[in-house]
């Protein structure tokens, strides 16, 4: 036991196991990569303007490699930035989506024969819950586990937040109370796209052929999504579109609906 004079106890914490592995000063070999993209494009305009136009361009390429505010490179808030308003301006995204698979109904067909389906339900916040119910709700969470039937698979992503349902309506307001509705908007505008919401996807899948096992499948879905609401959430079975999105972010591929 140390003596009154030694002072508080330190306990050194590890390393994040999650943390990106660094190379040399750059964070990761990904941007060491991009450092030397930058470098070769300034040795190819070198020729053409000076050869001291090359420094400028080595430079900041440095920079925007080894500089990431907020844990995200400048170049790439920049390109996220441009298509986020690209998106605004045109209406639609502007990168191209893989075409999904035909899909019709909350079962879909995958490759290899299983069919599929996806109850999507967000998460619920639980560090300030009171102690007995936080042991509670992990009861009836396991509970539900236990009760589930057949293989479960669960994803869990976040989603940047829509700012439609919370943005103040147009109506008809003074020059004073429009500059401040104006600022207003870009206040939550700013903080929902700063703000991201947890996003929970539960898959069922079942080797069952004939609608008979597509019949079980959505009664397996019906039964979990009463026991999620059960829970105090809100969970909604995808269906056509939706549904194949989701079983694509799973890695798999969806050849269609069942025969």
């Amino acid at each position: 036991m140390e003596g009154p004079d030694a002072g508080s106890p330190v306990v050194a914490l590890p390393e994040r196991v999650d943390r990106r592995v660094r190379l040399g000063p750059f964070p990761s070999a990904r941007d060491a990569l991009k450092f030397v993209c930058y470098a070769a494009a300034g040795a190819v305009l070198a020729p053409f303007a000076s050869p001291f136009a090359w420094i400028p361009v080595l430079v900041a390429g440095f920079a925007v490699c080894v500089w990431r505010p907020d844990g995200e490179a400048v170049d790439e808030r920049g390109a996220r930035w441009l298509l986020f308003w690209g998106h605004r301006v045109v209406g639609r995204a502007l990168t191209p989506r893989r075409p999904s698979a035909p899909v019709r109904g909350p079962v879909a067909q995958l490759a290899g024969g299983r069919r599929a389906t996806v109850v999507r339900t967000g998460g619920t916040p639980l560090a300030y819950r009171p102690p007995a119910e936080l042991a509670s709700l992990f009861e009836r969470f396991r509970d539900l586990l236990r009760a589930s039937e057949g293989p479960i698979v669960l994803r869990s992503t976040t989603v940047p937040l829509r700012d439609g349902p919370v943005l103040p309506k147009d109506s008809p307001c003074l020059a004073v109370e429009a500059a401040a509705r104006a600022g207003y908007r870009e206040l939550v505008s700013v903080l929902c796209r700063r703000r991201r919401s947890r996003r929970v996807e539960i898959s069922l899948s079942s080797a069952e052929a004939g609608p008979e096992g597509e019949r079980r499948l959505q009664e397996r879905a019906t039964g979990l999504t009463e026991l999620l609401a059960a829970l105090g959430l809100r969970p909604t079975i995808l269906v056509d579109r939706s549904l194949s999105d989701a079983l694509r972010g799973y890695g798999w591929t969806v050849v269609g609906v069942p025969p």
